[in-house]
């Protein structure tokens, strides 16, 4: 995690307030508060450091890539704050405290808009019609991690992918033909799949107006197919 709540606070007047009654490395006093933490990496990744971002997820500073024993909760449920290293048990350390389903959980979801769709899903041209853009942020590892044992999916091709829901209810797929990360690509082409069967297939890195509208009011879209 980036940093606690507060520095060392010995000594201190009471004037400061309720953080003073607590033991250091607890709430405001040295513990780490996960929304916080979170914030700092939605910043992380809105200024494009990406490497810094995605190590400090896989290091165990994000859910679901710490230790749940050491956590002491289900990885799917976020904490208030989290022991810190300040606190003289060291059995309690790193253990999270109060579940919470607000802060953290709305940062988190902002970073997987991010992630996933990029900053600006649907843009104005120079004509001033509507356009779709998706232009995710994804290392190779979320796409297949063999350090880790877990082994990619590949369409038809060979090609690496990963899929996503859009609004819910659109199935979207990224076809990896690069073999790389996807820090900042748009695709080359998309297949944009009708419910009724029909396809639309677009060349470029963004899809049509008419389409485009079809896509965000969910009028009879079933996937949508992205290649890099």
């Amino acid at each position: 995690f980036p940093t606690r709540r507060s520095a060392d606070l010995t000594g201190q007047s009471y004037d400061m307030g309720r953080m003073m009654a607590f033991s250091a490395g607890w709430l405001e006093n040295q513990s780490i508060w996960m929304h916080m933490s979170y914030k700092y990496y939605l910043q992380l990744l809105r200024g494009k450091m990406y490497t810094k971002f995605f190590a400090e997820m896989k290091g165990g500073g994000m859910l679901p890539f710490m230790d749940p024993d050491v956590y002491g909760r289900s990885l799917m449920e976020c904490s208030s704050f989290i022991a810190s290293s300040a606190f003289k048990d060291p059995s309690v350390v790193g253990r999270g405290f109060l579940a919470r389903l607000s802060g953290s959980t709305a940062e988190f979801l902002s970073m997987w808009k991010l992630m996933f769709m990029g900053p600006n899903p649907y843009v104005v041209n120079e004509e001033g019609d509507l356009e779709m853009q998706l232009i995710p942020t994804l290392p190779i590892w979320l796409f297949e991690d063999l350090e880790d044992g877990a082994e990619g999916t590949r369409d038809d091709d060979g090609n690496l992918i990963v899929s996503f829901k859009l609004f819910s209810s659109i199935l979207v797929t990224y076809h990896n033909t690069l073999g790389t990360d996807l820090f900042d690509v748009s695709p080359t082409s998309y297949v944009v799949t009708m419910e009724d069967g029909s396809t639309v297939e677009v060349e470029g890195s963004s899809i049509p107006s008419k389409t485009a509208i079809q896509i965000r009011k969910l009028l009879g879209v079933k996937s949508i197919d992205a290649y890099f």
